[in-house]
């Protein structure tokens, strides 16, 4: 009998150690916070008369763009979508989804 044989490397079996991750597992990396620009910037204010500013919260398709995407707070999002289905009502953006 070799000294091998009693190895814990002795059928391929590679040194395993403590801190090895599991296979697929990736750290989590850091997301920095968006921050809303309505609150940083006071000087902007949600109008539906501005269809320029609400077509940055509107996708190609016209479908309203999610505030964990955009990084508006709660208030300003739901100012936002009230301003974006007024100027769709009176054509002032375009009202498509295909």
């Amino acid at each position: 009998m070799s000294e091998h044989e009693n190895s814990p490397f002795a059928h391929g079996e590679g040194h395993k150690s403590k801190t090895a991750r599991p296979v697929g597992f990736r750290r989590p990396f850091f997301r920095r916070r968006k921050v809303c620009m309505f609150c940083a910037d006071k000087a902007i204010k949600i109008d539906y008369k501005d269809p320029k500013l609400l077509l940055r919260f509107i996708t190609e398709r016209g479908k309203m763009v999610p505030s964990r995407i955009t990084g508006v707070c709660a208030p300003h999002q739901r100012r936002l979508s009230k301003a974006i289905k007024r100027a769709r009502n009176i054509a002032l953006l375009p009202n498509l989804v295909k």
